[in-house]
């Protein structure tokens, strides 16, 4: 039986992978429908690119809802000097022909919870937490259906990426992932611990280019464009692909390794706002409630990706 998802995400070029992933996974992943939230870029922007993203993947069908465009408490935040003015520069892609859908996005995320069993539907947020914060705040009685919320967001031995202490997603909006984290809602995270050791090196890359596939070269194109920035920040071989940790987990959880472990989100403190204090050492008393990331099997990572990539 594939798991049922809902992809909340605000594309990004990682987050453009991560959709690609989910649609070249039919066996494992059955996609109700994609929300776009502010984050990389307005919102606007991020419901256009997760349109032209379903539509390299020749999807049309795929449901799509624009979801809020501002964080809960603050103003946005946005990340055009890593992902470009687009938020999916490089590759050129047409304009999308498939409509966003009427409904807004919270809305889709409650009525679809709803709808279906309990505990049947995953949420997996790849960008800020505001849409499925404010789908709690709306309809509290939606936590209990969630089956998992797999996010990628979030940082303990890699600190932060937008501030000293925070990682981009959380910093965003930090009201929201405090009610996100607070839910009692089982939560699987992928922090940058995990996702920087999920480098594009040039093998890699060369990996996808070489599939000979109209997607698989435009996958290359996004890495390409993004590493510039990464590379040159960390010194490293590649740039972090952040969001495709949280699909390739639905589908091979033995790549990642974690501990289950409290997260608490601090919203108050002007140096550390965003960041995810994260009781890896278990110093605490306080009750875990979530399963932190640590490393991944990078290899068996992009050999997954790979290959999904490839049946597009």
């Amino acid at each position: 039986m594939p798991r049922k998802i809902i992809i909340d995400t605000d594309p990004g070029q990682d987050d453009a992978v991560a959709i690609l992933l989910a649609l070249a996974s039919p066996e494992e992943i059955e996609l109700l429908g994609i929300t776009a939230v502010a984050g990389n870029v307005p919102l606007e922007l991020t419901a256009k690119n997760a349109r032209k993203v379903c539509e390299v993947a020749g999807r049309a069908d795929v449901k799509v809802f624009a979801g809020c465009d501002r964080p809960l408490a603050h103003t946005l935040v946005t990340a055009e000097h890593v992902h470009g003015k687009t938020g999916l520069d490089g590759p050129d892609l047409p304009e999308p022909t498939m409509s966003l859908q009427d409904q807004h996005g919270v809305d889709f995320i409650i009525e679809t919870l709803r709808a279906e069993p309990s505990g049947t539907v995953t949420l997996c947020p790849l960008g800020p937490l505001t849409n499925i914060a404010t789908a709690l705040q709306k309809a509290p009685d939606i936590a209990e259906k969630v089956q998992e919320i797999v996010l990628m967001g979030g940082a303990y031995f890699e600190v932060g990426n937008i501030t000293p202490a925070a990682e981009f997603n959380i910093y965003v909006d930090p009201e929201a992932a405090e009610i996100v984290f607070k839910s009692g809602i089982p939560i699987v995270v992928m922090p940058l611990d995990v996702t920087h050791k999920a480098l594009v090196t040039a093998p890699r890359n060369d990996a996808f280019r070489a599939l000979g596939t109209d997607p698989g070269r435009v996958v290359a194109e996004w890495t390409d464009f993004f590493e510039r920035f990464d590379k040159e920040k960390y010194g490293s071989a590649g740039a972090p692909l952040h969001d495709p940790t949280v699909i390739a987990y639905l589908i091979r959880p033995e790549l990642f390794s974690g501990r289950h472990v409290n997260v608490e989100i601090e919203t108050q403190s002007d140096l550390t706002r965003g960041m995810t204090v994260a009781d890896w050492w278990r110093v605490t008393d306080r009750a875990p409630n979530a399963m932190f990331m640590g490393d991944l099997d990078a290899d068996g990572f992009f050999a997954l990706l790979t290959e999904r990539i490839g049946r597009l």
